[in-house]
């Protein structure tokens, strides 16, 4: 894949937003595994996961930010419907639970804005 990096233009604010979510979500998972691992531990390592992709998708690189967004993106579509079904099974919120309802659903919608952006920049082959 060619073309434009990503980090630049609107992709800029984009990064931005993803530097925000990956200090939030890694100091949230950071709290939680320190202190209440024992509570969820499956939902604080997928939270402190998502801040892992968040890292990823902030530095920008193109391959990884494909990357990234694929796995974020069905990591909320994943978890959300299963805490939806069965609520029981996280006992914790996790950054994608609910669909990212937690976070004003921008957890789901991130990835699909970071995807047209990764296409949207691509060079014409």
């Amino acid at each position: 894949m060619t073309g434009a990096p990503v980090n630049t233009g609107p992709g800029r604010l984009l990064v931005a937003v993803y530097g925000v979510f990956a200090l939030a979500a890694g100091a949230r998972a950071g709290v939680q595994i320190a202190t209440r691992f024992h509570e969820a531990p499956l939902a604080y390592l997928l939270s402190a996961f998502a801040a892992a992709v968040y890292v990823a998708l902030a530095r920008g690189a193109r391959r990884t930010a494909l990357a990234a967004c694929a796995i974020e993106l069905a990591g909320v579509l994943i978890v959300g419907a299963l805490s939806v079904m069965d609520a029981a099974a996280f006992p914790r919120a996790t950054v994608w639970s609910g669909f990212g309802s937690g976070y004003g659903f921008v957890p789901l919608v991130l990835p699909l804005i970071g995807l047209y952006w990764i296409f949207h920049t691509r060079k014409s082959e």
